[in-house]
């Protein structure tokens, strides 16, 4: 055992949390979930999460690390028209696709062949109204808001990983000491709250499958790209059934799905972790113990967050995603013969078009789906 091993499986820990904990509140918010129902959806996501990642390095001798769908939380926090419990219910409809992914392995492999450019553009058009919306935040609170833009592309520079953490935690210091929050919430230890599910085509068709598809192509996928890259052969049915079967049982809580993390495995499947390959699954474990003390305390953070200006949780949601955006815009437009379908995929997502109760994502993959047949029988 090397002090790097759980050195950095909390940094993964707290990178992930921090970084994109704006996004689940972004998200809630956008289906009119109560702050009971927040923090509920926040402490079933983390125990889903810690058990996960615990049982399958444990079980597979690998660092297989999960995480929240960040995609997915993008595409619930930019959809509309739906409450808590149709979130409910996409979810669970979710984690079963999940889980029937897992069990039949052309599932997988069909999952697989949807052209990366389209599936990035679509995801693209996802995120893209985020960065957006952090840009307009600055004439809300200039004072605040532009300083820690330019801490952001500083802290970047020489640390990625840290620099949307450091601009939540320097962001909220900076609001409690200038006085745009009144105080911190008294602490209060985590319930969960049962949330009927409710479901519909324009729920399972608006939200369901574009959540499973960016769960899929965005998250397990790299995911698994990333344990690979490492050196690892896993086996990716068990692993993406896992994540469904903890989805499904969480979901009735509020949880979003989980899947396969890809930038918080990178930090723990590396050389830095432990020079022998074999070693670096007791990350998981530390991982798993990090994100218990995140669901036992899930209800105290949801709370600060509550009390913290809009205005910076639409910023570090913003810059959280920077990164995702700019990754799945170099992916949309790399292939110069589907640029078009890409475009077309991105464009009509950030539309935020809704038709027949069904949400932009869907259309989104089917315009540039239906763009990519054309151009392919255009060249036949």
């Amino acid at each position: 055992m090397r002090l790097s091993i759980p050195v950095s499986a909390f940094v993964a820990a707290i990178v992930g949390f921090g970084g994109t904990l704006a996004l689940i509140i972004a998200a809630a918010d956008a289906v009119g979930a109560s702050r009971e129902q927040t923090a509920s959806w926040v402490t079933a996501i983390c125990l889903a999460m810690a058990f996960e990642t615990a049982w399958l390095s444990w079980r597979t001798r690998m660092p297989v690390i999960t995480a929240w769908s960040t995609p997915g939380a993008a595409l619930i926090a930019a959809s509309s028209g739906f409450n808590m419990n149709d979130a409910v219910g996409a979810f669970i409809v979710t984690a079963v696709l999940l889980i029937i992914t897992g069990l039949f392995k052309p599932l997988t492999r069909l999952i697989a062949k949807i052209p990366a450019s389209v599936a990035s553009g679509m995801l693209g058009g996802i995120v893209v109204t985020f960065a957006i919306n952090a840009v307009k935040t600055v004439p809300v609170d200039p004072v605040l808001i532009l300083p820690l833009i330019a801490a952001f592309f500083v802290i970047r520079v020489f640390n990625p990983a840290l620099s949307v953490l450091a601009v939540l935690v320097g962001g909220g210091a900076i609001a409690f000491l200038t006085g745009r929050v009144g105080g911190l919430p008294t602490p209060e230890l985590s319930t969960l709250t049962l949330i009927s599910p409710s479901f519909s085509p324009a729920v399972i068709v608006g939200l369901a499958i574009p959540l499973y598809l960016v769960t899929m192509a965005s998250q397990n996928l790299s995911g698994l790209a990333v344990l690979r890259a490492a050196g690892y052969d896993p086996n990716p049915g068990p692993l993406i059934s896992v994540t469904g079967l903890c989805s499904l049982l969480t979901a009735p809580f509020g949880a979003l799905t989980t899947n396969l993390a890809a930038i918080s495995a990178a930090i723990c499947t590396g050389p830095d972790v432990h020079p022998d390959p074999a070693e670096r699954w007791k990350t998981g474990p530390f991982y798993a113990l990090a994100y218990l003390v995140f669901a036992i305390f899930g209800a105290s953070l949801v709370a600060i967050f509550a009390v913290l200006p809009q205005s910076l949780i639409v910023l570090v949601a913003g810059l959280a995603l920077m990164a995702p955006l700019a990754n799945a815009l170099s992916i949309a437009l790399k292939d110069e013969s589907e640029r078009m379908a890409a475009t077309t995929a991105f464009a009509v997502t950030a539309s935020s078009l809704t038709l027949f109760g069904i949400g932009a994502a869907f259309w989104g993959l089917v315009a540039g789906m239906v763009v990519l047949a054309l151009d392919f029988l255009k060249k036949r």
